[in-house]
């Protein structure tokens, strides 16, 4: 009888063999770590047609309907982290494909951080005073640093990640504002940071940092009207999702040198080896490492071996499609 294929997707920093003790997998069935990106739903459907499980990294790869009928073996999505937006569920439930999940405990924690390291490596120019170093420099080329102490921060969407930067800027002795669709002044003072209109939020925020679920109603939250009306100077910091900021005025705004950028996330990702943000000294860039910690993976990877496990055991956990199990 022949062993499952299980495949282990967008291994792009190589960390997945490390992140988990893949022995019990591999003592039932086959394991391959694939760590490159898919170019087209073509290339995904070739590389996994022979897979029944699959665990992909989050959001990485986009499982549509189209793509779930090119894969008539797979019987299980083991995903990683508690939710995700590319995985069409209810396709899979129809194809009787079984969907789990893990936690995510320290993931809130880690892109917060993100957000805050952006913010002062921004601000003091840390991404081209590293560069100078590692090329024989010193100070040639690297700007003047600001001091965050005193400057206003704008959160947009002052939820748990929201609400987490605001403390980091309120130790850093930054006044905080904030605003999104929903946020009451009610809920803004409960986190001691003062709700403002999304107008005055742009035009008065030394820095802005996005912290906002991509849907269609956030999808270019941040349109030409809020880019020009930033200060000079500003930065904008985006470790939620790239599409939230429209990318045409977003780069024109950047080119001009009218304001600044520190950014984890794109509208296509990975970036685009040619992509103009990459030759901008006034954007620094990270390539989405928000959720990418040691610590998440481990919870991550460690919670997809237990959930494939009892999946072979004919006893599946953490399954987000329980109806699958009746069919």
């Amino acid at each position: 009888m022949s062993r499952p294929l299980v495949v282990v997707l967008d291994d792009s920093q190589n960390v997945a063999r490390a992140s988990a003790d893949w022995s019990p997998v591999e003592a039932r069935a086959d394991l391959r770590i694939l760590s490159e990106a898919f170019a087209s739903e073509e290339a995904v459907a070739a590389a996994l047609a022979d897979a029944e499980i699959i665990i992909p990294m989050r959001e990485r790869t986009v499982f549509t309907a189209s793509l779930l009928d090119r894969l008539p073996r797979l019987k299980l999505l083991a995903t990683t982290g508690p939710r995700t937006s590319t995985l069409d569920i209810a396709a899979c439930t129809a194809r009787g494909i079984v969907v789990t999940n893990t936690g995510g405990s320290q993931v809130g924690a880690a892109t917060s951080e993100l957000a805050f390291a952006l913010i002062l490596a921004s601000a003091r120019g840390l991404g081209r005073a590293d560069a100078a170093m590692h090329q024989g420099g010193w100070h040639e080329g690297v700007p003047l640093g600001e001091v965050v102490a005193g400057k206003r921060l704008g959160i947009v969407g002052l939820g748990k990640l929201g609400q987490r930067v605001a403390r980091y800027a309120k130790a850093f002795d930054m006044e905080v504002v904030a605003w999104s669709q929903n946020l009451t002044d009610e809920t803004a003072a409960a986190a001691g940071v003062r709700r403002v209109e999304k107008t005055e939020l742009f035009a008065t925020s030394d820095v802005i940092s996005l912290h906002l679920v991509l849907s269609e109603r956030t999808r270019g939250i941040v349109g030409e009207a809020e880019l020009r009306a930033m200060k000079p100077g500003a930065c904008l910091v985006n470790t939620a999702r790239g599409p939230l900021v429209a990318e045409r005025p977003f780069l024109e705004r950047l080119q001009a040198g009218s304001i600044r950028a520190a950014l984890d996330v794109y509208d296509k990702e990975p970036l685009p080896a040619d992509h103009p943000l990459r030759g901008l000294p006034n954007v620094v860039l990270t390539p989405h490492l928000g959720y990418s910690a040691a610590p998440v993976f481990a919870e991550y990877y460690g919670e997809s071996v237990e959930n494939v496990v009892a999946f072979l055991d004919g006893n599946p956990i953490r399954v987000v499609n329980p109806e699958v199990l009746a069919g």
